[in-house]
């Protein structure tokens, strides 16, 4: 069983995932594929000019009985803990004023963005 989760991607990836997979929810793909075609798909989903986010699922031989891998930007990664499949989350990008002060909603002037800083799990 192979589950691929997608989100910001192209009409082109979804068509080839419908392919081989059924819709069952908006972006989340599911369906039994061979290595080989699932090795394509992965594959060709590295070689997108514009890839949004993409997670795919798979059976694996682990003490989870599943790995995960993402592709694209994401706030999330994979993390190993003791031979446990975690997902690291980071938190939103902030947005501060000019001047530093604290984010506002609402609030007019120039806006510099931080880079994103690692969620507590």
């Amino acid at each position: 069983m192979t589950i691929f989760v997608v989100a910001r991607v192209t009409p082109a990836l979804r068509g080839l995932l419908s392919r081989w997979m059924i819709q069952i929810h908006t972006g989340v793909f599911v369906g039994k594929l061979s290595r080989s075609v699932r090795d394509r798909i992965w594959t060709t989903v590295l070689g997108l000019k514009r890839l949004g986010h993409v997670a795919m699922v798979t059976r694996d031989r682990s003490e989870q009985g599943f790995s995960v891998v993402f592709a694209g930007e994401s706030r999330r990664a994979v993390a190993d803990f003791d031979g446990l499949t975690l997902i690291k989350t980071f938190a939103p990008l902030r947005r501060r004023g000019a001047a530093g002060n604290s984010p506002v909603e609402g609030c007019g002037g120039d806006l510099l963005v931080e880079e994103p800083v690692e969620a507590a799990t």
